[in-house]
């Protein structure tokens, strides 16, 4: 049984769903009913089900998890769950929750069918996971209270309560953990039309005109998330305003994009560092994660789950056994020539990683 002794107190990091007016632009942005949530349709339908079925029976909805690339609206689900339900929705993340104690007084702060939220759920210390199982499972905490021989277990109910827990790294999560929610749904990159549908709302409350053409530039270079979307949105907007009449059009658009290195497909410069370094420094592959991290300076954990997805989604990076490799659509798209199957070139790279050294990218010999 978990054992902690720390007093239960409202967590100070614990944050409730307001609007706060220094950051109303923001809040109005995220959609609070179905209506205005755009996307991920077989997971919307589905739980629209599920929520329904829970009002007519007054009971709980089952506990929920959300996991995908970042960007997808996790937080902005979630808040329409609890919304739907009509109960309290709070929220907090797993790097607030330090002890046990911490959890304990959130759970014991919510009511009856209230929506307990945990971004980043993965990050949860196991101490703290120990507690959450029976209060997920049989809706109660244990608490031991005193040290020694005189100390004792007292087991608090709690009341029937759903939790959302949100991640981008599902892998990570115990397995009696992820055991322990009743759904589980991955969200899916979203596709340029559902992004127009976004965009479309999101103009209308920033009060800003664009174009078809606007619209199309934007979601199709928006690497089919929506938070990119809305942060170009709000980008082409200021060069609307000043560079042109205060209205997104696709010439607009296209000035803007380039002045901010996006490409036709969504690439960015950091897109096109990792890409090249794979096509000038390594003939295109294989090359390993370590690797590729070290002559582009980049985090290898921010290339796996910020850059490589995308690169994977749109086909221009493949992973085999022996690491990773660039496509044909990905020379094409740089413009340049794959090499010869048998390239000394490779072997000179080779030596040189050996060696502790990066070659660098635009040196001759390596293009």
């Amino acid at each position: 049984m978990p054992m902690f002794e720390d007093e239960f107190r409202e967590d100070e990091r614990l944050i409730a769903r307001e609007r706060i007016p220094e950051d109303q632009d923001e809040a109005s942005l995220r959609p609070s009913r179905w209506e205005e949530y755009f996307g991920q349709h077989k997971v919307k339908a589905n739980l629209r089900i599920f929520i329904e079925a829970a009002s007519q029976r007054g009971e709980a909805l089952d506990h929920i998890l959300l996991y995908g690339p970042p960007g997808l609206g996790k937080t902005t689900l979630a808040g329409i769950i609890a919304n739907e339900l009509g109960v309290g929705f709070r929220m907090t993340s797993g790097p607030a929750i330090d002890k046990p104690g911490d959890l304990a007084a959130v759970l014991t702060n919510l009511t009856e069918r209230d929506v307990l939220f945990i971004d980043e759920i993965h990050r949860l210390n196991k101490s703290v996971e120990e507690v959450l199982y029976p209060a997920m499972e049989d809706y109660a905490i244990d608490i031991m209270i005193g040290k020694g021989p005189g100390a004792r277990s007292i087991r608090l109910d709690l009341p029937r309560f759903t939790l959302i827990g949100a991640t981008t790294r599902a892998g990570l999560l115990s397995a009696p953990l992820r055991d322990r929610f009743g759904v589980v749904n991955r969200l899916e990159l979203y596709a340029p039309i559902d992004l127009r549908d976004i965009l479309v709302r999101d103009a209308a409350i920033l009060d800003v005109g664009i174009d078809p053409d606007g619209l199309d530039i934007i979601s199709e270079r928006s690497r089919g998330t929506p938070r990119i979307a809305i942060r170009l949105l709000k980008r082409l907007r200021d060069f609307a305003q000043v560079r042109g009449s205060g209205r997104i059009t696709g010439e607009i658009a296209r000035f803007g994009l380039e002045a901010l290195e996006i490409d036709p497909v969504g690439l960015d410069a950091t897109d096109r560092r990792i890409i090249l370094s794979m096509a000038r420094m390594f003939q295109g592959g294989p090359v390993g994660l370590d690797t590729l991290s070290a002559c582009t300076g980049e985090d290898p954990v921010t290339i796996e789950d910020i850059y490589e997805p995308y690169l994977m989604q749109i086909g221009f990076v493949s992973k085999t056994p022996r690491g990773r490799i660039l496509t044909p659509a990905a020379w094409i798209h740089l413009g340049l020539t794959p090499p010869a199957p048998a390239s000394g070139n490779w072997q000179d790279t080779q030596l040189t990683l050996e060696n502790g050294v990066c070659p660098d990218p635009m040196e001759n010999g390596h293009a």
